[in-house]
């Protein structure tokens, strides 16, 4: 019924929490601390989603692309990386946002629409989040050109949804990046859907990962909903890319729980049945964290206690974005135009005067 899991190439935890083989061979391999990383992590993602949602419902942020249901694929792949590595986000990598080192107060920034949620901190090499589809890519496949051209260890990774796969962009950054051998990563969260259009009308071949062999590229196709898979998944990628062999495609499969977006009536195009089977059954948080009770590395009160943490990280960082000083009006005719045309030159004038008036 539900196709697209039945081909992956990678699944270290199950959805029931067990390990595969392969999963126990791995995850013995971990410390304590990187599997309680994983959890935190994906805890603190998850909660600033549901907060997030419920703010702009509540007028108080703009329209937001929820990502529930994909924290594993961003978890896992994010910690991954380096701080040297540059990131190229969609509108959807909260979950990567946060763990790159970007405040969750300028998270939220972005989403009220301030030009304050765009600017990274010093050394953070995150981009502002990509809306156009697919264009982060030959960015990110120009920025991992200029790490070779200039013999960097750095690497670049491009983020997108199963959307991008359709756009030209995406088919020249993975041919450009396959031609030159260059050190980037394309990492696709499959999440089944282009807002409202299925991947099997996107695309004639069924999966993404298998793409890869057009452009002489890996490519790798991962369970998204298991944060182990989509770290070691990312981890070789990583070091193929640092060590000159070139760039991965990896398709996470995964599933959003939500809409596409708070604009978006996810259920006029999905049955009831299939996000059912997703959110219930293949829930990223809850295999991990069985997997962590049995091993006796979690227990109820610590979990209770971490998601008190995370609330109340939110919450302040809600009310810190929401006391920020109000943007003055002429904000609206900056970071877009190098020259004003005329006809927002004569608006600018005739706010400017309003303003004097009023004063």
């Amino acid at each position: 019924m539900f196709k697209l899991m039945d081909r992956v190439d990678r699944q270290h935890i199950l959805p029931d929490g067990d390990l595969s083989s392969e999963g126990r061979e791995v995850w013995g391999k971990l410390s304590k601390n990187r599997k309680l990383d994983f959890y935190r992590w994906m805890i603190r993602v998850r909660t600033f989603d549901r907060r997030a949602v419920i703010l702009q419902r509540q007028g108080r942020i703009g329209t937001y692309a929820p990502l529930e249901g994909q924290e594993a694929a961003q978890v896992g792949s994010a910690l991954a990386l380096s701080e040297e590595d540059w990131i190229f986000p969609s509108y959807r990598e909260h979950g990567v946002a946060m763990i790159a080192g970007m405040p969750l107060t300028k998270i939220l920034l972005y989403w009220m629409g301030r030009v304050e949620g765009n600017l990274a901190p010093t050394g953070v090499r995150l981009l502002p989040p990509y809306v156009p589809i697919a264009t982060q890519m030959p960015q990110a496949m120009g920025a991992a050109w200029a790490s070779r051209l200039k013999r960097e260890s750095s690497i670049a990774v491009a983020y997108f949804g199963d959307g991008a796969t359709s756009e030209g962009d995406f088919h020249e950054a993975c041919n450009f990046a396959g031609v030159f051998r260059l050190p980037v990563i394309f990492l696709c969260q499959n999440n089944h859907y282009a807002i409202s259009v299925p991947f099997t009308r996107q695309s004639a071949v069924p999966t993404v990962a298998e793409r890869a062999a057009a452009y002489n590229i890996r490519g790798i196709r991962v369970d998204g909903n298991d944060v182990l898979a989509v770290y070691t998944a990312m981890e070789e990628a990583v070091s193929c890319a640092r060590n000159g062999e070139g760039a991965t495609l990896i398709e996470a499969v995964t599933y959003r729980k939500g809409a596409h977006t708070t604009a978006d009536d996810a259920t006029r195009y999905r049955e009831p049945a299939e996000v059912e089977e997703w959110v219930r059954n293949r829930d990223p948080i809850f295999r991990l964290e069985k997997l962590l009770k049995t091993e006796g590395l979690l227990t109820e009160a610590e979990i209770r206690e971490w998601e008190e943490h995370c609330a109340e990280k939110v919450e302040q960082a809600v009310k810190e974005a929401e006391s920020s000083l109000a943007p003055p009006a002429d904000h609206l005719f900056a970071h877009v135009y190098e020259t004003l045309p005329p006809e927002l030159r004569r608006q600018q004038a005739e706010l400017s005067q309003e303003g004097k008036q009023d004063g």
